[in-house]
């Protein structure tokens, strides 16, 4: 299976994952944020890695061949996205009734796994390198800004 210019089930998989963000956004926005102490480098980078990862997650750009290499990269995709996907789904709902920090490292290292197994299922190096750094950065901050 290849993808023309455009990955409709990545672009579907990264309006679920926002979905809830957006939620979480206008639920607690008189909340204060919290940052990390020295965070704004971490920050930064963690912003460049999840915006390269959802345009990669939908655009082709820098690969010859936007496809799976073969049925078993496919199945592995789209399952083992749904799973994950779910999963978010499921923790969020869980998360708006009582945050914890199981909860919040769950949500910070899931959608870093659906970037990782589009990448590497989609032979999508540049996807694979854009959601290591998301992964990092965005674990780290969570750590930092939830451990206590």
């Amino acid at each position: 299976m290849e993808f023309g210019w455009i990955n409709i089930f990545g672009a579907v998989i990264i309006a679920i994952m926002l979905l809830p963000n957006i939620i979480y956004a206008k639920r607690f926005s008189d909340e204060k944020r919290r940052y990390m102490l020295n965070g704004k480098l971490v920050t930064m980078i963690e912003q460049v890695g999840r915006y390269g990862s959802m345009l990669l997650m939908i655009l082709p750009l820098g690969v010859w061949k936007f496809g799976f290499p073969n049925v078993f990269a496919m199945m592995l995709y789209l399952l083992g996205n749904a799973a994950l996907i779910s999963a978010y789904i499921i923790i969020w709902v869980f998360y708006f009734k009582k945050r914890t920090f199981s909860k919040a490292a769950a949500l910070a290292v899931i959608p870093a796994v659906i970037f990782l197994l589009s990448g590497l299922t989609l032979h999508h190096l540049l996807l694979v390198i854009f959601a290591a750094v998301f992964g990092a950065a965005h674990i780290y901050i969570t750590y930092k800004n939830n451990a206590d």
